[in-house]
């Protein structure tokens, strides 16, 4: 009994190794694919409000709230800069 729980073991632990390491790069392509997507937001928004010069507060919490989540999706410096131009810009009702 023993020797065949030991050949089971040995035949599904790759298996489920395998399976697990799959899970884990399609984790990783979806949050990379999730970041580039908000980046990419986060870019159109910020050329369209510093063309006009100002910014709705709505928009303002939205920006804010994208850069937050992409943030937290290890995005880069790059929006960080457009963040904070983003911030001193006039806001407007």
């Amino acid at each position: 009994m023993g020797r065949f729980l030991m050949e089971t073991y040995a035949v599904v632990l790759p298996v489920v190794l395998g399976y697990i390491v799959w899970l884990l790069k399609r984790q990783k392509r979806d949050r990379d694919a999730n970041g580039k997507g908000t980046m990419l937001q986060l870019i159109e928004h910020h050329d369209r409000y510093m063309a006009l010069g100002h910014i709705p507060s709505y928009a303002l919490e939205n920006f804010i709230e994208m850069y937050e989540a992409y943030h937290e999706l290890g995005g880069n410096g790059m929006v960080t800069e457009m963040y904070k131009e983003i911030l001193e810009l006039e806001i407007r009702k």
